[in-house]
């Protein structure tokens, strides 16, 4: 790739970060009235007041802001990563059974105590990437003991694997659903890429032997269970003993699996196991690129079990489109793939990037235009796709400019 195309990209993707999608958060998302953030925005800049507060929305504000100021030290970000982690701490914590609860009121006080996985998991992932910014122990010492609280209650030992949601008190609950969208089963592609993703990112600043058994274990669930190696996407809900139970596919999910899949190998130091997941990974962008890549630029989200396509294009399979082939170009060096992520950064840039009031729209439809019915800040509408991908695809477009091994 042309030094002038690398250079060009990395530039708009980082003006998209400090210009756009940082600073919308720290100008619009504060919530003045108390110690954390607001929990609903329209696309028009307007507060919906009296939301409840998710764990999902405030541990992605607590890792998006952690990892900016790891990348370039700005005091604003660090004071923002500070109010996350307080927020999370001070109210998400449970405090009786350990723990982090799903849903506060507005004004704190738990409505939802139900202690779901992948909850859990984002609280790992986020408080993994503080303690790397601050040092702070006692951030570390609470993802720990995540882990050991989902290790003692949650991972199945029989099949391997962990189960959905538990109550309160750890006991398996009967509604497992992370979402009214979703099935009603023990296990699910979404929090084991989750739990991947904690795992890894704890795993760089706590090299633990458990947890590396685990982290192994959760690769192997991928490649054994997950991933229909045929052809080579993502099976979604399971029971217990790994049947599978939709044959959706979720081109958004695949793609970013193709990457974080890598990062999880990559962290184990295991040269057969990475060049084993890295073939594995490189086919997994190959299918989306083959049977999601929309004409527009961007991919589509999901194909269902009769084949047909929903042609909405959300904010978040684009993020990680960007990363996922630009992680299969560095693996396979096709020419395709960083084609692919000049299409969908393109893409992002013309239809989902709000260039007026900040941020970018949740999703537009086939006709390429917004849905303004969707809020901009919500429970799942937060900085972490985009933001991470901005961050991963300059780090990785970085390295482009690095000779490869062994070249002069």
């Amino acid at each position: 790739m042309e030094s002038s195309r690398i250079e060009t990209l990395q530039r708009r993707i980082e003006n998209e970060l400090l210009q756009n999608i940082l600073p919308f958060w720290e100008k619009e998302v504060v919530d003045p009235e108390s110690d954390g953030f607001w929990a609903r925005i329209s696309n028009d800049l307007k507060v919906k007041e009296r939301t409840p507060k998710g764990l999902i929305l405030n541990t992605r504000i607590l890792w998006t802001f952690s990892a900016a100021y790891n990348i370039y030290h700005n005091p604003h970000y660090l004071a923002m990563a500070d109010r996350a982690y307080a927020f999370v701490q001070n109210h998400f914590w449970d405090e009786e059974h350990g723990g982090m609860l799903w849903m506060l009121d507005e004004n704190g006080r738990p409505v939802d105590t139900s202690k779901k996985i992948y909850g859990q998991a984002f609280s790992i992932y986020s408080l993994a990437e503080f303690y790397r910014a601050t040092h702070k122990k006692e951030a570390l010492d609470r993802a720990v003991e995540l882990h050991h609280l989902i290790e003692l209650h949650n991972f199945d030992h029989v099949h391997s694997g962990y189960f959905e949601t538990s109550n309160r008190d750890w006991s398996l609950a009967e509604d497992l659903r992370l979402s009214e969208v979703d099935m009603n089963e023990k296990k699910s592609m979404n929090t084991h890429l989750h739990m991947l993703e904690a795992y890894t990112q704890l795993y760089r600043v706590w090299p633990n032997e458990v947890l590396e058994a685990r982290l192994r274990k959760l690769i192997d669930n991928f490649l054994s269970h997950i991933i229909d190696r045929r052809t080579h996407h993502m099976r979604l809900f399971f029971n217990e003993a790994w049947n599978v139970r939709l044959a959706n596919v979720s081109f958004g999910h695949d793609i970013e699996a193709s990457w974080l899949l890598d990062e999880a190998a990559a962290v184990l130091k295991d040269g057969a196991l990475i060049e084993t997941v890295r073939q594995e990974t490189v086919a997994i962008a190959e299918a989306v690129y083959t049977e999601a890549l929309a004409p527009q630029g961007g991919i589509y989200y999901e194909r269902k079990e009769d084949g047909s396509l929903k042609e909405d294009l959300e904010w978040w399979p684009q993020a990680e489109a960007l990363v996922g082939f630009l992680n299969a170009f560095q693996n396979s060096r096709q020419e395709k793939f960083i084609k692919a992520v000049e299409r969908v950064w393109d893409f992002c840039d013309h239809y989902l990037i709000d260039h007026e009031n900040g941020e970018w729209f949740y999703k537009v439809g086939p006709d390429l235009k917004p849905d303004f019915r969707l809020y901009k800040v919500s429970e799942w509408k937060c900085p972490y796709h985009n933001g991470r991908a901005c961050m991963e695809a300059m780090r990785r477009l970085e390295s482009l400019k690095q000779p490869a091994p062994g070249i002069i």
